[in-house]
């Protein structure tokens, strides 16, 4: 603001003593004319930094810093100034179609969140950083894609792109920070926006995740059973209820596993005779 008031004090007087110079002498018009010069020069060297805003200062070609701070401010007025917005962007890659670590089909898309920090590097290390973002976020979504299965049929504790977004997103954002780190860019998160199977194999994937959710049901049932079968045995031991030999207990225990485990209501047969008969 000192450089504004003195810009403002020299070309008025140049524009006022002039006139007086010319009634005086002619040889003091020059006086008049330097000092209008010296406050046009001062002014060329304003330049306004707007909030969350950067220029980038050259002098003959060659880089001398960047100014960060916002408002009115006064740099050589020979320099050259290029602005370079630091503000939080967005970036959201299309839905691309890539094969998981299986091999299968799958589309995927993902937005990063992203933040130019080092204005030098963005503006003289690339071309357009933002479309360097824009294709190296591409590549590094096309990247993990390719390393991970859409889902995990195991119990293994894989990692799966349906199951474990939020740990692989971290991965993402680590990889698409070192993709561009050279155009002075900083990651701030990153997640999926579109996971889904291709659609020629939706339909067979579905029916295979509709049968592992029928196995895995099948597995807690049957538990289950062998549970209450073996404490009902144990209970009519304990309070003697009935004695069973052997052959009796198998088939109790083959009837009240049927039982339990039909996906249908079972229907009551009474047994009249023996099981030695």
């Amino acid at each position: 603001m000192a450089v504004a008031a003195v810009v403002l004090v020299l070309a008025g007087a140049g524009i006022a003593l002039t006139p007086l110079f010319l009634d005086m002498h002619m040889s003091l018009i020059g006086v008049g004319v330097v000092l209008g010069l010296v406050g046009l020069l001062l002014f060329v060297g304003l330049e306004m930094v707007a909030p969350n805003e950067a220029k980038v200062v050259q002098l003959f070609g060659r880089y001398v810093g960047s100014v960060r701070t916002d408002g009115l401010r006064w740099v050589n007025p020979l320099t050259v100034r290029k602005g370079v917005s630091t503000r939080i962007r967005n970036h959201e890659t299309s839905v691309m179609k890539v094969n998981d670590a299986a091999g299968s089909p799958i589309e995927i898309a993902a937005v990063v969140v992203w933040q130019v920090e080092d204005t030098a590097r963005a503006t003289f290390e690339v071309d357009d950083f933002v479309e360097f973002v824009s294709i190296q976020t591409e590549a590094a979504v096309r990247h993990i894609a390719g390393h991970y299965p859409y889902d995990s049929y195991d119990n293994g504790g894989s990692l799966s792109l349906r199951d474990n977004a939020d740990t692989i997103t971290e991965e993402l954002s680590r990889e698409v920070g070192e993709r561009v780190q050279a155009a002075g860019v900083r990651i701030v998160e990153s997640r999926f926006t579109h996971l889904a199977y291709a659609p020629e194999i939706a339909q067979a994937m579905l029916q295979r995740q509709q049968a592992s959710a029928l196995v895995a049901a099948r597995q807690e049932i049957v538990e289950g059973a062998v549970g209450m079968v073996d404490r009902a045995l144990e209970r009519l031991s304990e309070e003697n209820v009935v004695e069973l030999d052997e052959e009796r207990k198998a088939t109790m225990v083959s009837n009240l596993l049927v039982v339990l485990c039909s996906d249908r209501p079972a229907s009551p047969v009474v047994n009249t005779g023996t099981l030695y008969q």
